[in-house]
């Protein structure tokens, strides 16, 4: 064991900066002090607040100082081999490089601690098997996710190489990705821009935020498709990829997701009797209502352009048509509706 380390046991450290390490990145500290465990990793879980300095959460690229504690674990990693299983999958379009699929809502993409089996990847693995895995910890294909309850438009990579080439051009923003979401409350402007930085919730690590401290870089272009009388149903084309962004840029609105059960505002539920209805049919809904429609790439072979989309799912295409129905039998708004709208710059 290190002189300077206090403990390591069952992934668990603590470490004491001496003078010769005073001044190197926090990640390469730790990692130095951690053999066998890649940088990456450690990035990964100073990132997500599991290895501190002094109790605090930190940068991977912060600098470490003399006397200063740092402490955390690195929990180990499962072995687990994924099962293909005879998952349904609506195909969009597939060739010898790539498949494109329209994703069920309800369906995780990728087996983690807690969901190993009925994922996205096993299906994939059994109804295209030479996607196959390299290795135990591999994901399959996989070149850009959606959340377990958002729908819609995915590329998988049939090979290697044609994953490496998919990656590289969704990290250059060489796609264009857009989405439909039905948002509580009447957006006052048609269109807009919403730029504020996502990263870590503060508090809660299994959150995303635009307050965090180290959020990255996240834009999302919108534009309203239809208005409802307490609802909107908006187009967003997302230029940036970062988790749950679109959810979390329409709370940050002041205009959440309807059904999502993370990302909510208090909201009263007192309203008009003529919204009576559209209140009752929102409270419906039992998933977020966010649906990835569209998705332009090039091919990575031949470089021709592709656009593909995806129906909207019954779920979601039955609440839309309630509301439109709702609407049909209100009639206009003008005098019996008064909303309070957050105001987008």
């Amino acid at each position: 064991m290190d002189k300077t380390a206090e403990k390591i046991e069952q992934g668990a450290f603590t470490f004491v900066v001496d003078h010769d390490d005073t001044g190197k990145r926090l990640d390469l500290f730790v990692t130095e002090k951690l053999s066998g465990v890649q940088r990456s990793r450690i990035s990964d879980l100073i990132g997500d607040g599991a290895i501190r300095v002094n109790g605090s959460v930190k940068k991977p690229s912060s600098r470490v100082k003399s006397g200063e504690t740092v402490s955390g674990s690195v929990p180990p990693k499962e072995s687990h081999l994924f099962s293909p299983e005879d998952i349904p999958l609506e195909i969009i379009y597939e060739d010898e490089y790539l498949v494109v699929i329209n994703k069920q809502p309800g369906l995780v993409v990728h087996p983690a601690p807690g969901n190993w089996e009925g994922t996205l990847v096993n299906g994939l693995l059994h109804h295209f098997p030479e996607i196959g895995c390299r290795e135990e910890d591999c994901r399959p294909g996989i070149v850009h996710r959606l959340d377990r309850d958002t729908s819609g438009v995915m590329v998988v990579a049939k090979d290697h190489k044609t994953l490496l080439s998919l990656a590289q051009s969704f990290h250059d923003r060489h796609v264009k990705k857009e989405y439909l979401a039905l948002v509580h409350g009447r957006l006052s402007a048609d269109s807009g821009v919403i730029d504020a930085p996502i990263g870590r919730h503060s508090v809660d690590r299994k959150k995303m935020s635009v307050q965090s401290p180290r959020g990255k870089h996240a834009l999302t272009h919108f534009r309203v498709e239809k208005r409802f009388g307490l609802s909107t149903l908006v187009r967003c084309d997302i230029k940036t990829g970062r988790t749950h962004q679109i959810r979390v840029h329409c709370l940050s609105m002041g205009h959440p997701v309807v059904g999502d059960a993370v990302y909510q505002l208090p909201r009263k539920t007192r309203v008009s009797q003529i919204l009576e209805t559209e209140r009752k049919i929102l409270v419906e809904a039992e998933r977020q209502m966010l649906h990835a429609f569209s998705l332009e790439i090039s091919h990575p072979a031949t470089g021709e352009p592709l656009v593909f989309t995806a129906p909207v799912p019954e779920d979601m295409a039955t609440l839309i048509e309630k509301l439109e129905k709702n609407m049909d039998s209100i009639g206009s708004l003008d005098e019996v509706f008064r909303f309070s709208s957050k105001t987008i710059k």
